[in-house]
């Protein structure tokens, strides 16, 4: 489909409502929860993805589309509120009674914990599930054990030394006080943020470390994973021993039972959806359905704003990439504009050529690749691309571009090859299941050159993109969990880092300068090509009453009932 004619079709959409962002929250939020419980509780929902997002190991998978089941399974010391946009956005007391003011310069802060609350085992949450969840982080390698934990005391033994972790002086439990507290080596201004994502949740302090992969950890949620087989499906029912303890954490949710089913396509989930069948569909709806599902469906749709960016990750430590000259040619070379008309069109997508999203800390619009200088994309350079690639030497070698078996990652991976084909290499495509997919690329063992990857926040600060995707600490070879997959380390930019995140303990606005600065300095070394930033749209079946889209995790799939 020509631009043109997808512009068209978007333009039909606007004027049909899809966009108009609806929301039936606000209204439900406002009437008597406890009725609203009676009245709508019950029945089964039913989930659809093209694929599952491997391990449901909380403190190792690190997926958008399981991030949202843990929100019911599972709970911290804190958590992200479960509400609507940017509500969702503030920080409260989870299995903690309330969030701790700072002792010694912010490095000490003291938790006490609620009294009953049990896991799904019936056990008891104690402070030592605490210390022993903490540690458990570190011996099993979690994805951010080295980005967002590695300031508590006792981290860099634990991270030199995992299967021995303690944590000691870092992490301490006093059982009889029932009370767990944490020591900083620095100040930390994101120390909340970073234990309210799921990695931190709480476990029995009995669980192996070792990465649980289809086997349910008891939570302390209001749901449980009954079954997993990433093959077929999940199944969640309620949890027999949760009492509903803070609407703000973990409320208690509407229905009986949630089904999560895998490996149907897009169109076939678009089907199922408009016929009563499933309920909603976790991948984006191919851009040649929309038209239909803003004309005949408009009062199903929700399309909300993301802080994430669509990506390609360059292996740094890999031919052709491991030349300078070759990833800003690929920079230069790529048309952003087909890309965002692959996802759906400029209402869908918008063009980007930095890492940091519009709308979000530290963000100044800079973009260093594109034909007409200025601060944001306007058109691909191949003439400069090509002269790059023809001074790197590289032309002629082969180039493989890894992307999820999905519809849109394997068309913006088809997109990328034939960018590279035109800039001389020998390219092909290589898509493989969402299942294994960013795992797989991850890992330095399996050489992947190029792939196709996306980015959601975990929380909203600049460093969650910058420090979490390009450090060095995010860089371990041989990993699944190594989330720097461009394999880039850059000791100085480091430091400016972590300068950065000590300057926002006092004075977040100037922090926000220097990692302002700090994506620009990312983006002249180029270690990933930003391809756009997507807008998320959910398409829901008539039987879904009560809506609500947090910013922080997407649809608060519990709190919706089924008619």
């Amino acid at each position: 489909m020509s631009g043109t004619l997808q512009r068209l079709k978007i333009t039909t959409l606007l004027a049909a409502g899809l966009f108009a962002q609806t929301a039936l929250a606000g209204g439900a939020q406002a009437q008597d929860r406890k009725s609203l419980l009676e009245e709508h509780s019950g029945g089964t929902m039913i989930l659809s993805a093209v694929s599952a997002a491997g391990t449901i190991d909380p403190q190792v998978n690190y997926t958008a589309e399981f991030w949202q089941i843990f929100q019911m399974t599972y709970d911290g010391l804190v958590k992200f509120k479960q509400a609507s946009r940017s509500e969702g956005f503030e920080i409260v007391p989870d299995l903690a009674e309330a969030i701790p003011e700072p002792q010694d310069d912010g490095k000490t802060y003291v938790f006490k914990l609620r009294d009953g609350i049990k896991f799904a085992d019936g056990s008891d949450v104690t402070p030592e599930d605490v210390v022993a969840s903490f540690q458990r982080i570190f011996k099993i390698h979690g994805p951010t054990s080295g980005s967002f934990y590695n300031n508590i005391v006792g981290a860099d033994k634990c991270l030199a030394e995992a299967d021995t972790c303690t944590l000691e002086g870092g992490v301490v439990a006093d059982e009889k006080a029932g009370t767990v507290t944490f020591h900083l080596m620095q100040p930390d201004s994101e120390f909340f943020d970073k234990i309210a994502v799921p990695h931190a949740v709480i476990l029995p302090s009995e669980t192996p470390a070792k990465d649980a992969g289809t086997s349910y950890i008891p939570g302390t949620g209001a749901y449980v994973i009954e079954s997993y087989d990433p093959n077929d499906k999940m199944v969640l029912k309620r949890n027999p021993r949760f009492e509903e303890w803070s609407v703000d954490a973990q409320p208690q949710g509407f229905p009986d039972e949630i089904v999560y089913r895998f490996g149907m396509k897009e169109e076939s989930a678009i089907n199922a959806i408009q016929n009563g069948q499933i309920d909603w569909m976790f991948d984006p709806p191919p851009a040649d359905r929309l038209n239909e599902l803003g004309t005949n469906y408009a009062d199903q749709v929700h399309v909300n704003p993301l802080a994430a960016f669509w990506y390609a990750p360059m292996n740094t430590n890999l031919a052709p990439f491991d030349n300078l000259k070759v990833r800003q040619a690929v920079n230069y070379a790529i048309d952003r504009n087909a890309l965002v008309n692959i996802y759906g069109g400029p209402v869908l997508a918008q063009p980007t050529c930095q890492i940091l999203p519009p709308d979000f800390p530290g963000h100044v619009d800079s973009c260093l690749y594109t034909k007409d200088p200025g601060t944001t994309w306007s058109a691909p350079d191949m003439e400069k691309a090509k002269q790059l690639v023809e001074e790197s030497g590289t032309a002629g070698q082969k180039v493989t571009v890894v992307t999820e078996d999905s519809a849109t990652s394997r068309a913006v991976g088809t997109y990328l090859q034939s960018v590279l084909s035109e800039l001389g290499y020998d390219a092909t495509v290589q898509a493989i299941s969402a299942n294994i997919q960013f795992t797989y690329i991850q890992n330095t063992d399996n050489k992947v050159q190029i792939s196709v990857s996306q980015w959601f926040m975990d929380y909203p600060q600049a460093s969650n993109f910058l420090n979490v995707l390009l450090s060095c600490a995010s860089f371990t070879p041989g990993s699944d969990a190594s989330i720097n997959i461009a394999g880039y380390c850059n000791k100085d930019l480091d430091g400016q880092m972590a300068k950065a995140m000590q300057t926002a303990v006092t004075d977040p606005e100037a922090a926000n300068d220097m990692w302002t600065e700090l994506d620009k300095a990312f983006m002249e070394q180029a270690p990933v090509a930003p391809l756009f930033t997507p807008k998320n749209v959910d398409f829901v079946s008539k039987r879904v009453g009560n809506f609500i889209f947090s910013n922080q995790f997407r649809w608060v799939i519990d709190q919706s009932w089924v008619q």
